[in-house]
């Protein structure tokens, strides 16, 4: 997604456990109580759009006024709130507040390696025809690292994402100053993922557009918040609070470091980011020509633009995601009549991974261009926005799970068999 984004897998209650409230798979519930997890569903719908704006819209160098800050904030934060649900997610499978323990703690760790093993191979298969963009197999690998932390409890998860935050960008700006393109390509030639796509174990770890090195940071930090209890008024203001100064502090400080130019966007130097062909710069500010690495400047470091992957765009990053969350579960727990009014929109959250890979069809059916120098009309974004979110309204009248989210839970059925 890349954004990308994503989508992401939905899980589906677990039958050993006592009757669950409705999960974000299930069709929104007028219930307030239900509030919390469809104001989740909602804030997926709209990492959904986010990167239907970078995938689909104009160009950053295309917009001018609102549109701009439209297209600014949908490059790099639509993916990083979709990868920071995922982590959310994670724990809907693993036990929201508690984590799952003896029988059902190993089938719900089943359940997360299925889906990670069938994310890496859908987004290998996607990487074919659309190239390092695509967020999917990431996710595969995001899932099968957060294996050894899904019955950690919120507090240990949050210090663990910190550090993450402040080790994973100056490692991963060490370990490419030392990837020489000789090396890079020995340890592509035997990359059976490399041979398949444009997409191997090297990019999915380091150079990619989003990197588990520095991109695990924001699913240890969705697994945090998977563990609160996002229904309480303490919580919420907690999190706002904490949301709030994240991202204050970290671009304020990196404006003030690194000048004017600390926050701008890559979007900005060339192809969009979210380009539906190969991506010619790579995530966690390692950018990649021609499989080569340029020389990296230390300064580099304290920008926090899109994608740049330091320790300033990371924190910043997960403040405007928790700003996200907090925002629409408030909504949708206090404000019954928006609820009602944005269920089409919702439906999407509840079947991200079927609008987030329909997209990418859709864009290859219809020829729709993507959001290079040469697209600079809203009205392809504005149509697919709509068609994403009058499919998902229809589907949902009749099914719980999109059809991918669908095929997905099947798949995951055989975790009961673990003993």
């Amino acid at each position: 997604m890349t954004q990308a984004q994503q989508p992401q897998a939905t899980p589906a209650p677990q039958e050993n456990s006592p009757p669950p409230p409705r999960t974000s798979t299930e069709p929104a519930s007028p219930g307030p109580s239900m509030g919390r997890l469809v104001g989740v569903d909602l804030a997926r719908a709209l990492a959904v759009f986010g990167m239907y704006v970078v995938h689909i819209g104009p160009p950053l160098s295309a917009t001018h006024g609102v549109a701009s800050w439209i297209r600014y904030m949908a490059d790099g934060h639509s993916s990083v709130l979709f990868a920071t649900l995922a982590g959310f997610s994670l724990m809907l499978l693993a036990g929201r507040r508690e984590p799952k323990t003896g029988l059902a703690g190993r089938q719900a760790k089943a359940r997360i390696a299925i889906r990670a093993v069938i994310l890496l191979a859908l987004g290998t298969v996607m990487a074919i025809e659309y190239g390092g963009v695509i967020i999917l197999g990431f996710y595969g690998v995001y899932f099968l690292l957060a294996l050894p932390l899904v019955r950690l409890r919120a507090k240990t998860l949050a210090i663990i994402a910190a550090g993450f935050a402040l080790v994973a960008p100056q490692l991963a700006y060490v370990l490419s100053s030392l990837l020489t393109p000789s090396i890079q390509q020995s340890i592509n030639t035997y990359d059976p993922l490399r041979h398949l796509s444009e997409v191997g174990v090297l990019d999915l770890l380091l150079t990619g557009f989003y990197p588990a090195l520095t991109w695990m940071s924001f699913v240890i930090a969705g697994m945090a918040l998977g563990r609160l209890d996002l229904s309480s008024g303490t919580v919420q203001k907690r999190l706002a609070a904490l949301g709030a100064a994240l991202t204050a502090a970290a671009y304020g400080m990196s404006l003030l470091l690194a000048g004017k130019g600390a926050l701008r966007s890559l979007a900005e130097d060339g192809p969009s980011s979210g380009s539906s062909g190969p991506m010619p710069t790579g995530g966690g500010s390692m950018p990649v020509d021609g499989g080569s690495f340029p020389d990296l400047s230390a300064s580099s470091l304290l920008q926090a633009g899109p994608h740049s992957g330091t320790t300033f765009d990371i924190i910043g990053s997960v403040g405007i995601a928790i700003l996200v969350i907090v925002g629409a579960t408030v909504a949708m727990d206090r404000l019954p009549r928006l609820r009602r009014l944005a269920k089409p929109v919702i439906a999407v959250g509840t079947m991200s991974l079927t609008a987030y890979v329909g997209h990418f069809l859709a864009q290859s059916v219809f020829s729709t261009p993507a959001g290079t120098g040469t697209q600079q009309s809203w009205l392809p974004l504005i149509m697919y926005v709509l068609a994403a979110v009058l499919f998902a309204a229809t589907s949902s009248r009749f099914f719980r799970r999109g059809p991918l989210e669908y095929l997905l839970n099947a798949a995951t059925k055989s975790a009961h068999r673990i003993r």
